[in-house]
């Protein structure tokens, strides 16, 4: 498999994730203000992680990148393309900060129009896909300035928390 690149952006910098990034990814994922926006809500553990990174990542049918505020190398979340599709050139964005006081700084933002740009430039996708909860406002507003559309929302799609919950499923094409 080739060697991904680093992204840089004004703010951010993104790098491939590794097998050292698993500590971290195991307290975000754990954390409840991540987990309440993650319609997979299990306890997440290193084993989980690891499985992930050998079986996904290091087979291509991930792309797994870590977010680092650039001004001081501060990994404060990650990003990914899951359900990388060869034959339609399509996949599944997802993208978690994991440092609380990082949220609402535009580095998710940031991060959504650089990693998108190089699925499309780098990976040669033409469609990148998302969804999320529909009271997500704030993941939404940033995937709207990244240039996502909304295709529609699935009502009463997931039983999360004793409650049935709306998933909005949102896109961008390459070209768009």
């Amino acid at each position: 498999m080739e060697t991904l690149p680093r992204i840089t952006g004004e703010r951010v910098t993104l790098r491939p994730i590794t097998e050292a990034d698993t500590d971290l990814i195991v307290r975000w994922r754990n954390t409840p203000s991540v987990v309440r926006n993650f319609i997979f809500r299990e306890p997440f553990t290193p084993e989980m992680h690891r499985n992930w990174l050998t079986t996904k990542v290091a087979t291509g049918r991930v792309v797994q990148y870590m977010i680092e505020v650039k001004a001081t190398g501060r990994p404060v979340g990650s990003v990914y393309f899951r359900d990388i599709d060869p034959v339609n050139h399509s996949a599944e964005y997802g993208i978690f900060i994991g440092e609380e006081d990082a949220r609402g700084q535009g580095f998710g933002s940031e991060t959504a129009r650089l990693f998108t740009e190089f699925g499309f430039a780098r990976l040669g996708l033409h469609r990148i896909s998302l969804r999320l909860l529909e009271e997500n406002l704030p993941a939404r507003r940033s995937y709207e300035h990244a240039g996502f559309r909304e295709e529609g929302t699935f009502r009463d799609m997931v039983l999360l928390d004793g409650r049935y919950r709306n998933v909005v499923f949102m896109a961008r094409l390459a070209g768009e």
